[in-house]
């Protein structure tokens, strides 16, 4: 099946609808025109220069420049983790935490998903291993970032509640127990929600995607289950990690609530 090629002329008459956009909000004054077009223009730069860098990974093909661009995702999203938590943990824990779980579980779930089930060649071919990736750390992202706001802002305001149970003689993870099954529940249902409505209300990206560029629907409906499967493995691995050490990093060693290393929201 042939690609209907985009010119740029294309592309410039879909940008000019989002101005028109841009200008029916500041019509209505919704106060969201400037902020539409910062985002659509950061959109445009963005998959710009990510064009441009992987159209030099897939030359390339080589083991370092795909292990530094895994690197580096992993560090904006952990970054983003911690930038949308209200009351995070101060002195770098939210940055630490969130990063070691999305490491262990997306890069962990990727690795077996490349190398058991896909099976390209080599292992960490760029076309299959930056894109798996990329879906599964954005997925896994979310799932921590609100698993862990719910986590830090739930305890904060449910102090007294948890200092009782201590005070009772439970161990914290009894005292903190209801507050965690919770956190857990938020970092996963966006995937729940995802899967559930999957095909019925929504048809994924990746696999509409691969239907324009050409693929079989019957191939594309194969690779977006195998993609919803293994985000919902990182996701789910990384939420349970990320909520087991920062509801850890809320007691001490004598078994104390220490909501003072929780930030101040600003």
């Amino acid at each position: 099946m042939d690609v209907i090629e985009l010119s740029w002329w294309q592309l410039a008459l879909a940008a000019s609808m989002v101005v028109v956009l841009a200008g029916c909000t500041a019509v209505m004054r919704l106060g969201m025109s400037r902020s539409l077009l910062i985002a659509a223009l950061r959109t445009v730069v963005q998959l710009a220069l990510i064009g441009l860098v992987l159209e030099a990974l897939f030359a390339a093909e080589r083991l370092v420049w795909v292990s530094l661009m895994a690197v580096a995702m992993l560090l904006i999203a952990g970054r983003e983790v911690m930038a949308r938590q209200k009351r995070r943990l101060k002195g770098g824990w939210a940055f630490g935490i969130g990063t070691l779980s999305m490491f262990l579980s997306s890069f962990t779930v990727t690795v077996l998903t490349l190398t058991v089930i896909i099976g390209p060649d080599p292992w960490y071919r760029p076309q299959y291993a930056i894109p798996l990736l990329g879906m599964m750390l954005g997925n896994t992202m979310t799932g921590v970032a609100l698993a862990l706001d719910r986590l830090t802002d739930t305890a904060w305001q449910q102090r007294a509640v948890i200092e009782n149970r201590l005070m009772l003689g439970q161990p914290w993870q009894e005292a903190i127990g209801d507050i965690r099954r919770e956190a857990m529940r938020s970092g996963l249902m966006p995937m729940i929600n995802a899967m559930a409505a999957a095909g019925v209300v929504s048809l994924p990206g990746m696999m509409t995607g691969q239907i324009l560029a050409g693929t079989s629907p019957a191939l594309a409906v194969k690779y977006q289950i195998l993609v919803m499967f293994t985000i919902t493995l990182g996701t789910g691995f990384g939420t349970l990690a990320a909520v087991a050490a920062g509801s850890r990093r809320l007691f001490d060693s004598r078994e104390r609530l220490r909501l003072d290393r929780l930030a101040v929201p600003g």
